[in-house]
């Protein structure tokens, strides 16, 4: 397993068996099993048949074999496990990302210590406060009770709802935290404009959540447009497949279905992409932007004859894609699989089948999908111009199979490069009309609980460590500027769609 390899190549994993747990192994092993494949660097490559997601294939295993890697695994690359000094950080927002990017600690000690934790629910404070032996004086519930003290860190990870970034991320920046920030950074225009005023006149690293710029089937995406392999880019085509049993659980049932308690579609799910699409234009900025989009089928409209308000009560439950039961229950729970989704059904209790029963029975994630407050669209699309008549053009869709298995394909003026999912990439020369692929290189030490988005949370959390430890935010790929203009640009397309109208572009905002 990546666990296992990790500790014979010496990377900087605990010593505690209390942290080396089966269930680090065990996860390690399946996610090693489902994902990777290892083979020779000299080893001639075939037109590769690039998989879905892990978690949804359905091939034989003679058709798996069959099929070129995603990645090559280097064996001969290692973290550095000691690059400056450690850093100590405070958790703001104990959730399934703040618990996430915490881990990071777990496995590089020597880098990383968490040293306090906010949180306003008690089983989520109190888990990190345990796992990290974290003194009960740097344990709160509210972050202005942590701001108020004296400084007693040197970052914060604030990963609270949406609505609640702006106010402690000024906070703690007045307060000279170095600060990595969930995306979105806000949501508003205004607030994302704040945030990095304050962040720059404090002199403070700021790093946003923008996992997928660390990504590298991103990076070798980006790498390869600027090599100008396949000649100047003239089209970018992105999409985004939600998957359709996630939609349901994060945006018509969880935390991100209505505007007025989190925010709009395009900018809670995908401002990944549109930062994305900005990352490999490079420095052109974009001129022009229109979007439609709209919410369907998750209305009261369609709610079929005889079906309950819960799904545990549902006499026709068993003819529906979007049941809660089957999604937390008898797909994930009943199979000993308790981790995301089923953990944010229990986000105030310990995760067990009877608790997830008592959650479906009375919290949200139990209610008919036709019967929820959710207001957000379902599928949107934007198209925008750059400069010198480059396009590109984003399509966000919730009824998918596939969850989050990216397709991505770029035009340019010598070749078309093309890539879906983890790879890996492929470009077609127009020229010689030769297919050449391109996999993923990737360390094989990147232990299981950072390797969300194919290892981008790890590497987004090495270089924000890194950056914090030498003072240097050259390491940083998501920092205050970039992030603002890719956020503006989501904002100006949401007002596209409202509007019904193409926007025209001034510095990343309406030109007027």
């Amino acid at each position: 397993s990546c666990f296992l390899l990790s500790q014979s190549r010496g990377s900087a994993l605990p010593a505690s068996s209390a942290n080396a747990t089966i269930w680090d192994l065990l996860s390690a092993m399946d996610f090693w099993r489902r994902s990777f494949r290892v083979f020779r660097r000299d080893r001639p490559t075939s037109e590769p048949q690039t998989p879905s997601s892990s978690e949804q294939q359905a091939d034989s295993g003679a058709k798996r074999a069959e099929r070129e890697p995603w990645c090559i695994l280097n064996f001969d690359e290692k973290t550095e496990t000691d690059p400056h000094r450690r850093v100590d950080v405070l958790i703001v927002g104990a959730g399934s990302r703040g618990k996430c990017y915490s881990f990071f600690a777990v496995y590089f000690s020597k880098r990383m210590k968490i040293v306090g934790v906010v949180d306003p629910r008690a089983y989520p404070r109190e888990d990190l406060q345990k796992m990290y032996s974290i003194d009960e004086s740097n344990v709160f519930q509210d972050w202005r009770e942590a701001v108020e003290r004296e400084k007693f860190a040197d970052a914060v990870i604030i990963a609270t709802p949406d609505r609640l970034h702006k106010d402690p991320a000024i906070a703690f920046a007045k307060k000279g935290y170095h600060i990595l920030l969930e995306k979105p950074m806000a949501v508003t225009p205004e607030d994302c404009e704040e945030i990095v005023s304050v962040c720059k006149e404090n002199g403070v690293i700021l790093a946003v959540g923008h996992i997928l710029r660390y990504y590298p089937v991103s990076q070798k995406i980006k790498e390869i447009i600027d090599s100008g392999m396949i000649g100047d880019v003239v089209h970018i085509q992105h999409m985004e497949p939600v998957g359709q049993w996630h939609f349901a659980h994060s945006f018509v049932r969880g935390n991100w279905r209505n505007e007025k308690e989190s925010t709009f579609s395009l900018l809670a799910k995908s401002c990944h992409d549109i930062d994305l699409i900005s990352f490999w234009m490079g420095g052109k900025r974009c001129l022009k932007v229109s979007s439609f989009g709209h919410l369907s089928h998750f209305t009261k409209e369609h709610k079929p004859t005889g079906a309950a308000s819960r799904c545990l009560e549902c006499a026709v439950e068993h003819t529906c894609p979007y049941s809660a039961k089957k999604i937390y229950l008898t797909d994930h729970a009943e199979k000993g699989m308790l981790g995301w989704p089923v953990n944010v059904v229990c986000n105030n209790s310990h995760c067990d089948i009877e608790n997830v029963i008592e959650a479906l029975k009375t919290g949200p994630y139990g209610r008919c999908v036709y019967e929820c407050d959710n207001d957000v669209v379902t599928n949107q699309v934007v198209n925008m111009e750059f400069e010198g008549g480059v396009t590109a053009a984003f399509t966000m869709m919730a009824f998918t199979y596939a969850m989050g298995v990216r397709r991505t394909t770029v035009y340019g003026t010598k070749g078309e490069l093309s890539c879906l999912g983890r790879g890996p990439v492929e470009v077609f020369d127009f020229l010689t009309h030769k297919r050449s692929t391109h996999p993923i290189t990737m360390p094989v030490c990147i232990p299981a609980q950072l390797m969300g988005h194919a290892g981008a949370d790890y590497y987004m959390m090495d270089s924000f460590v890194t950056a914090v430890a030498k003072n240097e935010p050259s390491y940083i790929l998501t920092g205050p500027d970039e992030t603002l203009r890719s956020h503006l640009l989501v904002f100006e397309a949401e007002k596209s769609r409202r509007e019904k109208r193409t926007i025209f572009l001034e510095n990343g905002k309406e030109k007027l």
